[in-house]
């Protein structure tokens, strides 16, 4: 007996999916037309100002100077500038009268000078309103000028070892 369904529109269902493959093809044609005419594409030129020589001079840092037994002096690090002594009361007073806000200061001590006291300056200049505080030092480029400084023998400098094979 041959079967028979009922319910005739039953075995056939509507799709209720959206075919999303036309809009694939078309998001791809773009993409290579966007690729393609890209390079073409050239950026607007722009103007932009010149600027002339620059009118910025370097400002040069006052100089604090703290001698190996404890006295202090003044001078603007300038070729010819001289060191002028001045009293440790007198200190934020002349160092202020002679600086303005961008002008830096630098703390140049004897090496036997006692860091404390470096430190008592720098903090005095500091609390009353010094901001651009620096340490003036000289570098020495090696341990073996240090050392022969020190009165040391110099370390011994020994060849590269050859890499093992």
């Amino acid at each position: 007996m041959p079967s028979v369904r009922s319910g005739g529109r039953a075995g056939r269902r509507m799709k209720s999916d959206i075919n999303v493959v036309p809009y694939i093809d078309v998001m791809l044609v773009l993409l290579v037309i966007f690729m393609v005419t890209a390079p073409l594409i050239t950026p607007g030129l722009i103007n932009l100002p010149s600027v002339g020589q620059a009118s910025d001079v370097p400002v040069k840092p006052l100089e604090v100077q703290i001698s190996q037994n404890g006295d202090i002096a003044l001078r603007m690090r300038e070729p010819g500038a001289n060191p002028e002594n001045i009293g440790r009361s007198e200190l934020v007073s002349q160092v202020r009268a002679r600086i303005t806000a961008d002008t830096p200061v630098v703390i140049a001590a004897d090496g036997k000078v006692p860091y404390e006291s470096v430190v008592k300056v720098m903090d005095e200049l500091r609390t009353n309103g010094v901001t651009r505080l620096g340490l003036l030092v000289d570098q020495q480029s090696s341990t073996g000028a240090a050392a022969a400084a020190a009165g040391q023998p110099q370390p011994q400098r020994s060849a590269p070892a050859a890499p093992k094979r």
